[in-house]
C-alpha cells in the first residue's frame, strides 16, 4: 500500500514532461514572418493582420510593413475598410522569405443605374458639320484660342490687359468643374459621411481638395473607378486631419 503514492507520482511526473514537450513543440517552427501589404503597388497603412491559429494579431505601418510570428499552415486575415477581407495560408515560401508580399483590392462600388438616351449617337460629326477626329474646344478654351492665336492690334490689346491670364485661369475653373462633375457621378453623398467620415457640411470642400490632387484627377480622366476609390481614401484621412485641427 506504500509503494501508491510514489506510483501516483511517477504518473504526474510522465504527464507533466509530456505536456511540456507539447507546449516546446508548438513554439519551434514558430517563426517571426517581414509582411508587406500593398494595391496596385501601392502600400496600404492601417490593415489589420490576424493569426487565426494563435489569435495574435498586429497592423501594416504606413509603409504597409509588419511583422507577426507565424508557423506553417497557420491562417492569416487582412481586413480593412474599403478593403476586400484577405485569407492567406502560411506556407514554407513565406517562412523562408525576406519578405512577404500580399496583395489586396478594393471593394466594388454599387453606382446608380445609368440611362443611355437613344440619340446619343448625334453629333456634330455624325451630322458632318465638322470633320472626324478634329479637337473639341469647351468655351473658355475657344475663348483662350483665340486671345493666345490672334495677332495685330488684337494682340497687342490683350496682353496690355491680361485678358490671356484670365482665360487661362477660366479654362482651369472649367477643367475642375468637369472633374467635380465625375466625382458627383461616381461617388454618392452618403459614402461621403458614412464611408469616408466626411461631414455633410464639408463635402463639397472636401471634394475641391480632391481636385486638386493630380493622382486622382488622372484616375477619373482614365476612368480606373478602383483605384478612384482607394486615393480618395487616402485623401479623406488627409482632409478629417486637416478638419480637427482647425476646430
Amino acid at each position: 500500500m506504500k509503494s501508491l503514492p510514489v506510483k501516483t507520482n511517477n504518473t504526474f511526473i510522465f504527464f507533466l514532461i509530456l505536456l511540456v514537450q507539447v507546449v516546446s513543440g508548438q513554439g519551434v517552427d514558430s517563426k517571426r514572418i517581414h509582411g508587406k501589404i500593398s494595391f496596385v503597388s501601392i502600400a496600404v497603412e492601417g490593415v489589420n493582420i490576424l493569426n487565426l491559429t494563435t489569435e495574435r494579431s498586429t497592423a501594416s505601418d504606413k509603409e504597409g510593413l509588419f511583422f507577426l510570428f507565424v508557423k506553417e499552415g497557420d491562417i492569416l486575415v487582412f481586413s480593412a475598410v474599403n478593403l476586400v477581407t484577405l485569407r492567406r495560408r502560411v506556407s514554407k515560401l513565406d517562412l523562408s522569405a525576406e519578405i512577404v508580399q500580399f496583395q489586396m483590392i478594393v471593394e466594388s462600388i454599387d453606382l446608380k443605374e445609368v440611362v443611355v438616351d437613344k440619340n446619343t449617337q448625334i453629333s456634330a460629326e455624325n451630322l458632318g458639320i465638322i470633320p472626324f477626329g478634329q479637337k473639341k474646344y469647351t468655351a473658355a478654351e475657344r475663348k483662350y484660342y483665340t486671345a493666345t492665336s490672334g495677332g495685330g492690334i488684337d494682340g497687342l490689346l490683350n496682353a496690355i490687359s491680361g485678358r490671356k491670364a484670365m482665360l487661362k485661369k477660366e479654362v482651369a475653373v472649367e477643367y475642375k468643374e468637369q472633374m467635380l462633375v465625375k466625382l458627383d457621378y461616381l461617388f454618392l453623398a452618403e459614402y461621403y459621411t458614412e464611408t469616408l467620415n466626411i461631414p455633410e457640411e464639408y463635402i463639397r470642400g472636401f471634394q475641391y481638395y480632391c481636385v486638386e490632387d493630380s493622382d486622382l484627377v488622372a484616375s477619373l480622366n482614365s476612368r480606373n473607378k478602383t483605384l478612384s476609390q482607394f486615393l480618395i481614401i487616402t485623401l479623406a484621412k488627409k482632409y478629417n486631419k486637416i478638419i480637427s485641427n482647425e476646430n
